[in-house]
Parts: structure tokens; C-alpha cells; sequence
């Protein structure tokens, strides 16, 4: 009789598991990363986007909080973009690298 999760004789037709697969996904999760920089002007007042970070949100919260409190300003996330007050390109490529992230050299 079949049953569910049975292996079949003759060949083998189990699939192979990650031992943590959670481990295995923030690995390959900051390195995928390719951040876009952009500036806006709302209400007369200049704000950062840094963008597309494919992320849970707890962990986009972190990098926001990093960012916060190394910089002095304030900001927020939404959907996969974190907006900081000001101008501040340079300062977060500074505090991101400190970090440990990767960014390319121009």
C-alpha cells in the first residue's frame, strides 16, 4: 500500500535536505544584495532611499536601527526600501562597510 513519505523500491526518490536551511539562507541573503542609492526632496526637505533589500523585516529593522544611531537622524522602512532624513549617501556606505557589507569600488 502507498502511503505519504513512503520510498519507492528501485529507485531512489528522496530528496535530500538542507540540515538548517535558515543558516543557508542568510548566507546567500547578504550577498545578493545590489543597493541602489537614491535622493528625493519632500516638502523642501532632503531624504536618502536605500534600496531593495530582499530581507525579513525584523532584520531591514536592524540595519535602520545601525543606521539611525550611527548617523543621528531619523528614518523608516517601507517595503524593501529604508528612507533616511538628509543627505547621506557617503555616511551610510561608511557605516554599512564598518559592517561587514561589500560594496563596489567606482
Amino acid at each position: 500500500m502507498f502511503e505519504m513519505g513512503a520510498s519507492l523500491e528501485g529507485d531512489s526518490w528522496e530528496t535530500k535536505r538542507l540540515k538548517d536551511p535558515k543558516k543557508s539562507f542568510e548566507k546567500i541573503e547578504k550577498k545578493q544584495h545590489q543597493l541602489v542609492f537614491t535622493f528625493e526632496k519632500r516638502r523642501g526637505k532632503p531624504v536618502t532611499l536605500v534600496g531593495r533589500f530582499f530581507m525579513r523585516d525584523k532584520e531591514k529593522k536592524e540595519v535602520l536601527k545601525l543606521l539611525k544611531t550611527k548617523l543621528g537622524c531619523g528614518g523608516t522602512v517601507k517595503d524593501e526600501w529604508i528612507e533616511i532624513q538628509g543627505n547621506k549617501k557617503e555616511q551610510i556606505i561608511e557605516v554599512l562597510e564598518t559592517d561587514g557589507w561589500k560594496f563596489r569600488k567606482k
